[in-house]
């Protein structure tokens, strides 16, 4: 770490310190308005009193001390929790807007009760967006009776509630909801043809739960609204059919880093002779040459039980980033088609796109921010970048006293799997419960099966059994559990020693508490620790450890096994060097992630300013703001609907074909928004063109049965799915800007990682 770098951590570590002593102050100012002596009906009382002071416009700020004692003499009658001072010390943090990092275990759920409560007071509405539903109907529900008996009302938003359920839900006090969830409810708002028919009230203040997962991995996730959806042809099948006969390095090459494939000139001949089809290049035959690619990259990239399963005859994705399955998400759609036709499914095609946004977009439409979790720091540039939010990181209620031992590196997968199970095996002989991250389903399938070889029992939570997270993460803790999960496990769950019996919690304290076995490293260091998070809470003992293989895709990526010369062996290596280096990786992955991201955000960003444009003047018609007769009204909407529907599809061929203009010398960001902004100075004519030809066939009818004749109605029917990017970021990371960071990885940093090895291990 260089001195720059170094003076940096220092004065953010100093600013983190003085920030802390002022939350620690205010902290005494809150334990010192000693309410153990009121009775219920003067607390309440009091909750009235700051209300009406909140209504009257006195700052929150002000009322802060008082509001915040309040809850933590309630939430200990109501609850039996007395908070932490720590927990008081986040609460702070919360409402000031930072990104407040606690260990996992200090109790966030209840920490996010006072900002909550404070910002609730002013009777405009607060959103707790949680990870999953189970969580938001959980966390509602724990600490409902705070609110309530403070005279606050409370309620989960659950996917599948009807539109009624759900304006009731919005229009409490406190609302418990996924952001995902809550980004669905807000584009099914921006098509509907009546006020009555939103769900939504203006936004106001969120708490972001888990914000690592939320603001970071899934902050790209394009959320959408559609129309029906039609079965597709077999048409798919045969380019499947075509794809399984190209062969590597004959017909199709992969770039640097597998992430994407491409046809060589060989294989657009094959292909060619295969199809039937003549130039695949030329214009009339593009659709078939990207039903090819697609094809091709299902085939070759995409593989099943580590990016899919397959389950009840239907293709499920699974998260990047959790190892589970990931809900109601799909491919774009051609690649979605592709891999339905790889594995012999039958497809259903996607329907028009009406609206989208992405989770990042849809969570900056709040006007107060603020969120938290337990792995931040690492991540704290992007979001100061990003969301402008300051990470806070607050001290643990007791000392954190979990070992995280040294990364034991083999030569290879199978002497890595081999130390496994022969460690795994005996630490389970002494009792001591044992959870193990994996990469994949397919790796948690061979670790499970290696373990039963070896007569170890253990219970395996993966992308096909996510249902039952919930029982088998409570039970992790117990004596003699071992539990191998995809990658981190459990989020919002805690892992309590003994399952909270006290006299087999005191027998794990002795054999060292929950150990916690990695056996990969992920690109991100926020991840790893994630899954160390899982042990240590509340100063329990607790031990965490990562294996490694130099055959792992991480180290295979940078050519690490290229570069280290030791013969294979089943001991692990023993060099200092390489741990260093390997954390230097993961920093370097981070980066060019950061950026690529970055560089993706300039295509996402000027279509969301568009949409923010539109949407505000549909909003202020839907509301009656703009003088116009109810003919009018429900014109204008209509086709303000069919216009930005129209400029979402011609967005997305663009996007599909930007990176051709990289040849062509031209920038592609700055092409595509050119041609973008060209295509949306459009709209106004034609949808004021549009609108006056209808109202002339309509005759000034305000008669809504006449409306339907003609078609302006919504939508018989909707659907609400994410776009998994992954593969677009891929795509796009090869062609565009990108291809700057990409070059600057294999061209530069990659040898300086090779020649420090080469120092090391000799030359290669």
């Amino acid at each position: 770490m260089n001195m720059a770098v170094k003076l940096i951590h220092k004065f953010k570590d100093r600013d983190n310190q003085n920030m802390l002593k002022v939350y620690q102050d205010k902290v005494g100012l809150i334990r010192n308005r000693n309410l153990e002596t009121w009775d219920d009906g003067q607390l309440q009382a009091e909750s009235l009193r700051l209300q009406q002071e909140a209504h009257s416009g006195t700052p929150l700020d002000e009322l802060l001390v008082d509001a915040y004692a309040l809850v933590c003499e309630t939430a200990k009658r109501q609850l039996g929790l007395q908070p932490y001072d720590v927990q008081i010390m986040a609460a702070i943090a919360l409402h000031e807007q930072y990104l407040a990092e606690q260990y996992t275990g200090e109790g966030k759920t209840l920490s996010a009760v006072m900002p909550a409560y404070l910002n609730a007071l002013t009777g405009k509405g607060v959103h707790v967006l949680t990870f999953n539903d189970y969580l938001a109907d959980r966390d509602a529900a724990w600490m409902g009776p705070v609110y309530r008996f403070l005279r606050l009302t409370v309620s989960p938003v659950q996917a599948g509630m009807s539109l009624a359920d759900k304006r009731e839900a919005y229009a409490k006090d406190i609302t418990y909801v996924t952001a995902k969830e809550a980004g669905f409810d807000y584009l099914r708002d921006s098509i509907v043809l009546s006020a009555d028919d939103t769900v939504h009230r203006p936004f106001h203040y969120v708490i972001v739960d888990e914000a690592d997962s939320l603001l970071l991995d899934e902050a790209r996730v394009p959320l959408v609204i559609s129309g029906d959806s039609a079965a597709s042809g077999s048409a798919d099948i045969r380019f499947a059919e075509v794809a399984r006969q190209l062969k590597q390095a004959e017909h199709y090459e992969f770039d640097e880093f597998q992430r994407n494939v491409y046809l060589n000139e060989a294989g657009a001949a094959e292909a060619e002779a295969l199809l039937g089809c003549g130039n695949m290049y030329e214009d009339h035959n593009s659709h078939l040459l990207t039903s090819l690619n697609c094809a091709l990259h299902a085939e070759t990239l995409l593989k099943k039980d580590v990016d899919y399963i397959v389950r009840d005859g239907k293709i499920e994705l699974i998260e990047e980033y959790t190892g589970r399955v990931a809900e109601n998400r799909y491919l774009p759609d051609g690649l979605q088609a592709a891999l339905t036709a790889k594995e012999g499914l039958h497809s259903i095609a996607g329907g028009r796109i009406l609206g989208t946004i992405t989770i990042q977009h849809f969570i900056s439409l709040y006007p107060q921010i603020c969120g938290m979790t337990a792995t931040a720091h690492v991540s704290a540039g992007d979001f100061e970048d990003i969301y402008a939010l300051q990470v806070v990181q607050i001290p643990p209620n007791r000392p954190n006293i979990r070992i995280d031992y040294p990364h034991r590196i083999y030569t290879h997968k199978a002497a890595k799997l081999k130390a496994l199970v022969q460690e795994i095996s005996a630490v389970h002989k002494t009792g001591r419960p044992i959870l193990i991250g994996t990469s994949s389903v397919e790796e948690s399938a061979l670790l499970a099966e290696s373990l039963a070889a070896a007569g170890v029992p253990c219970h395996v939570l993966n992308a096909k059994n996510d249902a039952e997270e919930a029982g088998i993460i409570a039970k992790a803790g117990v004596t003699g559990a071992v539990t191998v999960s995809t990658n981190m496990a459990g989020r919002g769950v805690d892992i309590r020693l003994g399952g909270g019996d006290p006299v087999q919690a005191e027998a794990i304290f002795g054999l060292g508490g929950l150990y916690v076995i990695g056996t990969h490293v992920n690109e991100s260091l926020r991840i790893d620790d994630q899954l160390r998070g899982r042990a240590g809470r509340q100063g329990d003992p607790g031990a965490s450890v990562f294996y490694v293989s130099l055959e792992d895709e991480l180290l295979l990526r940078f050519g690490i096994h290229t570069a280290v010369r030791a013969s294979r062996r089943d001991e692990a290596l023993e060099e200092p060097a390489l741990l260093r280096q390997l954390a230097s990786i993961q920093r370097m992955v981070m980066g060019q992630n950061f950026d690529i991201h970055k560089e993706l955000n300039c295509y996402s960003d000027m279509v969301e300013d568009q949409r923010r444009i539109l949407y505000a003047e549909r909003l202020r018609i839907l509301k009656g703001e703009q003088p116009m007769s109810p003919a009018e009204q429900r014109v204008r909407l209509y086709y303000i609907d069919e216009f930005w529907a129209d400029h979402l599809a011609y967005v997305s061929y663009l996007r599909e074909g930007i990176h051709l203009e990289s040849l062509a010398s031209r920038n592609p960001v700055d092409e595509f928004h050119t041609q973008i902004t060209a295509a949306y100075e459009q709209l106004p004519a034609k949808i004021n063109s549009a609108a006056e030809m209808m109202l002339e066939k309509l005759g000034g009818s305000n008669d809504p049965a006449v409306w339907d004749k003609f078609g302006l109605s919504s939508p018989p029917s909707t659907r609400t799915y994410i776009i998994s990017d992954q593969y677009i970021q891929n795509k796009r990371s090869s062609w565009t800007g990108t291809t700057v960071v990409a070059y600057y990885l294999s061209k530069i940093v990659k040898p300086v990682v090779r020649l420090l090895f080469k120092a090391k291990y000799g030359p290669v």
